[in-house]
């Protein structure tokens, strides 16, 4: 048996103003991440974990939970079906001198078959008795925060974000930092607009009789001017007899720092960053270098870098530039039209949606792939061989 930890006190993560890359199944990884501290975001959090796993030892798992000294605020995001995953993890990680984390974020939101299936991610919005364990067994030993990313619930026609937010409030489990909420069902996954009139819902809808807890919306933040419609605008929003708004203004990103990860700086400086080819091509070659320090220099570590690398640019290709817009900004689902011509050689071949010209572009910052080399991105399936 694990013994008791001595007593510390937890610091909960203010979100408030800030820029916060949401974790990112395989792009979202520690090379990304410093790209993203560069340009201005504030809170980083590492790729979904399994609890599974890390409980087996499994070093690409715990690879997962690796943070850079840039990180000067970081969390981890696990996934489980089972309350006493959950809690042992939890002891492993409050006793592991090695992982600094200030903040441990639990799945509620995968879609995935392959985790739903294991009664975690979206699954477990659906067990709340799991849940409820789960958070009070990790609560008891972490000396960090506890945040809860979820869905609108399973099908868009039956929400239910609302009435779970609001039980876990009467839980009054000491630690629960902030609720992140993807304005999407399970079954939507990434199709169709966030809906964040529901999110605005759920900010108005905890009760005034426990402890309230912030709540940060998420989906389709892609402009200065997304934050300011979706998010900005609906903080402000009033509730009725007297209640509180808790949905606080805070610029959590998703897919929109992947196609955009100059993002944070936009939404800072409130504007339209028209930024070069050149400019990407050199963001380009500093994931590749953080990705050799990252991965290892030799061929094993160039051929992951250059892989992570392409699964990256299957997203940046959809970057149309300000200057060739009709109408500012861009909006989440405007891709470039096909054979559209740039300013550019470099600035074409960067919206090119052919997998060949990603290869293209690892080359000139990765030299020549290998006769035989393949590439399929894992989101996708226009691949390379």
């Amino acid at each position: 048996m694990t013994p008791a930890l001595p007593a510390k006190e937890r610091k909960l993560i203010d979100f408030r103003d800030k820029v916060y890359i949401a974790p990112l199944t395989t792009v979202g990884n520690l090379p990304f991440r410093r790209i993203m501290k560069q340009y201005g975001a504030d809170i980083t959090c590492g790729e979904m974990a399994l609890a599974e796993q890390l409980l087996k030892g499994q070093a690409s798992e715990w690879a997962l939970l690796k943070r850079h000294p840039s990180e000067d605020c970081f969390g981890v995001q696990i996934a489980a079906g089972h309350a006493d995953q959950f809690t042992r993890l939890a002891e492993v990680l409050a006793n592991e001198e090695s992982i600094e984390v200030d903040f441990l974020d639990m799945n509620l939101g995968c879609p995935l078959d392959l985790i739903c299936n294991k009664g975690a991610g979206a699954c477990l919005m659906l067990r709340e008795k799991k849940l409820r364990a789960s958070l009070e067994g990790m609560l008891k030993v972490l000396n960090c925060p506890v945040t809860i990313k979820m869905r609108t619930g399973w099908n868009e026609k039956e929400p239910i974000a609302h009435h779970l937010q609001r039980n876990i409030q009467k839980w009054n489990i000491d630690g629960v930092g902030a609720f992140m909420l993807h304005g999407r069902s399970r079954l939507q996954r990434y199709s169709r607009s966030a809906n964040w009139d529901y999110i605005t819902e759920v900010g108005c809808s905890q009760s005034s009789e426990f402890n309230n807890i912030p709540l940060i919306g998420n989906g389709d933040i892609f402009s200065y001017a997304d934050y300011e419609e979706k998010i900005l605008r609906n903080v402000e929003k009033s509730v009725e007899d007297g209640g509180v708004n808790n949905l606080i203004p805070c610029a959590m990103l998703g897919r929109g720092a992947l196609i955009k990860p100059w993002l944070p700086t936009e939404i800072k400086e409130r504007r339209n960053w028209d930024i070069s080819a050149t400019e990407r091509l050199d963001m380009l070659k500093d994931f590749t270098r953080f990705g050799l320090e990252q991965w290892g220099s030799d061929q094993q570590g160039v051929n992951r870098t250059r892989r992570f690398l392409l699964e990256w640019l299957s997203f940046l290709h959809r970057y149309v530039p300000v200057g060739m817009l009709e109408v500012v900004p861009q909006q989440m689902n405007q891709r470039p039209p096909n054979n559209l011509c740039g300013r550019s050689d470099l600035e074409t071949i960067m919206m090119s949606k052919n997998c060949a010209d990603w290869i293209k572009l690892s080359e000139m910052v990765l030299g020549k792939v290998s006769d035989d080399f393949q590439f399929e991105p894992k989101h996708k399936a226009n691949s390379y061989k």
